[in-house]
């Protein structure tokens, strides 16, 4: 049998995750875009997967958000609700719904954010989509 007790290093930094997500959700579900942007570790790296021109290894906080801004900037998307906050001591997740809209198209997706935290920060995110083909589609860039 496994021992699932919990130790109290533990239970600190599984709050710790708790709180550094339960301050970027809240800002997020908020369209506070200042409190957003703090909740981000100058050396943040992103994890976006697909086969578009966004997807790949994004390091440091100015390079990370640039890239969500052209996410935003080429899908239009829009949060409808966030599904679930979890956390451990280790990592914590963000189940995520959010509509993409472009070219007269418009689809709902789950999305699950997984972070890992520095100082309090989000310091490390994998983006995994409900529907990676269709996120590809709306992330095409726009021919001339």
């Amino acid at each position: 049998m496994t021992d699932t007790t919990v130790t109290g290093d533990e239970a600190a930094a599984t709050e710790c995750v708790r709180q550094a997500l339960a301050i970027y959700t809240t800002a997020w579900a908020a369209g506070d875009f200042t409190a957003l942007r703090a909740c981000y570790h100058e050396r943040f790296t992103l994890h976006y997967f697909g086969s578009n021109s966004l997807a790949g290894v994004h390091t440091g906080k100015a390079a990370s958000l640039a890239v969500l801004a052209e996410v935003t900037r080429r899908t239009n998307r829009k949060l409808l609700g966030i599904d679930a906050v979890m956390a451990g001591p280790q990592r914590g997740a963000v189940l995520v719904r959010e509509t993409f809209s472009r070219d007269g198209k418009t689809a709902e997706l789950q999305r699950l954010l997984v972070y890992t935290i520095l100082e309090d920060k989000l310091h490390e995110c994998w983006v995994y989509d409900q529907d990676q083909t269709l996120i590809d589609q709306f992330l095409r860039e726009v021919s001339s």
